[in-house]
């Protein structure tokens, strides 16, 4: 599929988990029908509370083409619906530019890893630099922290400074 044996096993993985049996499709209909009596709710997310104290809810968009095309052109193998979800994601705490500039750093975002890596304090740049023999994307590959990568960062680049 794709020159990354990590995308082509989370791509293999996610449409294994897709793969319907007859108890989840029969699980599927039990919940369809069920939820069809239930009230229909219009989906939202809290607003940011103005001074009254009132809250008011906005309504979830649809993940913005702009992030699936560019995932679209890196992965033209990758199932739409795997597209849109790892798309709606970064779309929450980022930009197209910065998805991208994870990948070109080694690290697809379609992985979740990646997403942990950049709350952690990591950024793309950072997967270069060499911690001792090692850049910090091998010792994440070896499975070492995030934390103790930026950790160690910290300390090489205070190290540095003095």
């Amino acid at each position: 599929m794709t020159t990354d044996p990590g995308v082509d096993a989370l791509i293999q993985q996610w449409t294994a988990e897709r793969e319907d049996t007859v108890e989840d499709v029969e699980a599927s209909r039990i919940a369809s029908a069920w939820l069809s009596e239930a009230p229909e709710v219009t989906p939202g997310i809290p607003g940011q509370r103005n001074t009254t104290g009132s809250a008011e809810w906005q309504l979830v968009e649809s993940t913005d083409t702009g992030y699936v095309a560019a995932m679209r052109r890196r992965l033209p193998d990758a199932p739409e619906e795997l597209l849109s979800e790892a798309a709606g994601w970064w779309q929450m705490i980022g930009d197209v530019g910065e998805a991208q500039q994870w990948w070109d750093a080694g690290i697809s975002p379609l992985d979740q890893r990646a997403l942990d890596y950049r709350a952690a304090g990591l950024r793309p740049a950072d997967l270069a630099k060499h911690l001792g023999p090692l850049t910090v994307l091998e010792h994440l590959r070896r499975g070492s922290a995030p934390a103790w990568c930026v950790a160690r960062l910290n300390r090489q680049r205070r190290d540095m400074v003095s």
